[in-house]
């Protein structure tokens, strides 16, 4: 690329983190022409791209993900790389500045410690350490208590993920969020020998402070459900790393002179994903858990998810295999309306007067596709990508997970449509990854990359950009077979905040 070089010593560098020169070329390409945006015509609402199940139609769904999760094909998938450090934002501010601003908010703090999961741990670190909670407390040493929570001084908040975060109290014990997800895990992902399967996500930091927190829960809740917990964990390939560059555009170096390279973001674990073995997997948030008190909407929901997928998976293979053998013109009008009806698929300009074995081939690739079936909630505000109606290039629309990065600012239109959206995304989705006769796809074929995204960030003083990867949920599974589902707000309670865990369906009943 014109201006820019790249030593024998960073090429080294590069493919010794399985990448090549020409791909960092074209990331640092992609963050000169910037963020493409996508072409939003409408929100999806309820019956417009949204369907609303009826009681029966949800019966139905959970029959079939009871049948089908029984033979093992139901897996649940994690992604739990995030750090909780912006969880702390607000103490670690404090911390940094040498108390609260005010007395007030000094108050609130001490009195709604109390009430976290975490504070016997938290007891306990101080009186490891000679102090006393409401000795200091009393003294206004707050800074201390916060350096108790966020430091290695004591629980090391600020630095473990969230998975490994106490989340809620039972009694005199407490869950994590990841012991939560094992809970889960049982609850709808359970089969005919009792073993249930999960894939959780971290980074390479926590990889090792995951397993050991593993080893050291597993036993208790195999016996207590009966079970055996196959937990598989697995981080971010550094082939999926972008390069970060200054505003100028060039390749920003550590002190070493080395090539700043950044995780790509949660579409890199579009790999990590395809390295399951499920068949139907449940991929949600690590954040989303709920005490064992609101979890039978939760899994009833999640059930309903994965059975509309296997029922839809049926009728989608129950196709291709018919337009993949003789005599298929037979079930051209059928799959026609099964594309239309279930993933509103309009045919392209001049189909009709196509010759039959190019509708044939056409059908067969439009069905020949992973499945996504993914719940959405009203919209209250949470931010986060909701479900659009997309223009394509070709023609037509398509349904999508649009996140507020790749809509367009400088068009009030845009603007307009995105602020519309009724609902909302939690990253509750069920995913269908294989064909109809049982292989993996490629589940590269089905990103869309133009929708990759540029931040801006701060580092060592300096502003720099950064590349993501497609979103995981947005444009990595842009070209999938999609369907949205609405499923009540309840099934969504995330944890963003170390606030958010006095919200009432985070505390004891």
């Amino acid at each position: 690329m014109e201006g820019i070089t790249l030593s024998d010593r960073d090429v080294m560098m590069i493919e010794a983190m399985g990448m090549t020169k020409d791909k960092v070329l074209e990331q640092i390409r992609l963050l000169q022409v910037g963020t493409i945006p996508v072409r939003l015509n409408r929100p999806c609402t309820v019956n417009d791209g949204i369907k609303v199940l009826t009681e029966k139609e949800q019966e139905e769904c959970v029959r079939a993900h009871d049948e089908a999760v029984l033979s093992g094909k139901v897996m649940k998938f994690v992604p739990a790389s995030g750090a909780a450090s912006r969880m702390f934002q607000e103490w670690c501010l404090a911390f940094q500045q040498g108390g609260f601003r005010s007395r007030k908010q000094a108050v609130e703090f001490a009195i709604a410690l109390k009430k976290f999961a975490f504070f016997k741990d938290l007891q306990s670190a101080l009186h490891r350490n000679g102090m006393d909670f409401d000795g200091l407390v009393k003294e206004g040493r707050y800074v201390e208590i916060l350096a108790h929570i966020l430091t290695d001084k004591g629980l090391n908040y600020a630095s473990l993920p969230k998975a490994l975060l106490k989340f809620h109290v039972y009694g005199d014990k407490s869950r994590t969020a990841l012991e939560e997800h094992l809970v889960e895990a049982v609850l709808y992902t359970r089969d005919g020998h009792n073993n249930c399967r999960m894939h959780v996500t971290v980074s390479p930091e926590h990889e090792r402070l995951v397993k050991v927190h593993l080893s050291d829960v597993l036993p208790a809740y195999q016996a207590q459900y009966g079970v055996r917990l196959i937990v598989e964990v697995s981080v971010q390939q550094a082939s999926t790393n972008t390069i970060t560059v200054d505003l100028d555009n060039r390749p920003v170096r550590d002190q070493r002179g080395n090539l700043v390279f950044r995780p790509g973001g949660h579409g890199a674990l579009l790999y990590n994903l395809y390295a399951t073995d499920g068949d139907v997997i449940m991929i949600k948030n690590i954040d989303n858990v709920v005490p064992d008190r609101l979890k039978e909407k939760t899994v009833y929901y999640k059930k309903v998810l994965g059975g509309c997928l296997i029922l839809i998976q049926k009728n989608a293979f129950r196709y291709a295999e018919a337009l993949s053998g003789t005599g298929a013109g037979g079930v051209i009008p059928g799959a026609e309306r099964f594309l239309s009806e279930t993933f509103h698929a309009a045919p392209p300009p001049g189909y009709s007067t196509l010759a039959e074995r190019e509708k044939i081939d056409y059908l067969f690739d439009k069905l020949n596709r992973p499945i996504r079936v993914c719940g959405m909630v009203r919209n209250e505000g949470e931010p986060g990508g909701g479900p659009f109606w997309v223009d394509e290039e070709g023609g037509g629309q398509t349904l999508q997970v649009v996140e507020q990065a790749q809509v367009s600012q400088d068009s009030e239109e845009q603007r307009k449509i995105w602020q519309s959206s009724t609902h909302f995304n939690p990253v509750d989705i069920a995913c269908g990854i294989r064909d109809h006769r049982a292989r993996k796809f490629d589940l590269k074929k089905f990103v869309d990359e133009k929708a990759y995204i540029i931040s801006r960030k701060m580092q060592n003083g300096i502003e720099i950009k950064t590349l993501e990867l497609p979103g995981l949920w947005n444009g990595s599974m842009a070209r999938w077979n999609t369907v949205f589902i609405e499923v009540p707000v309840e099934t969504f309670n995330p944890v963003k905040t170390v606030y958010d865990l006095l919200r009432k369906q985070h505390g004891p009943s």
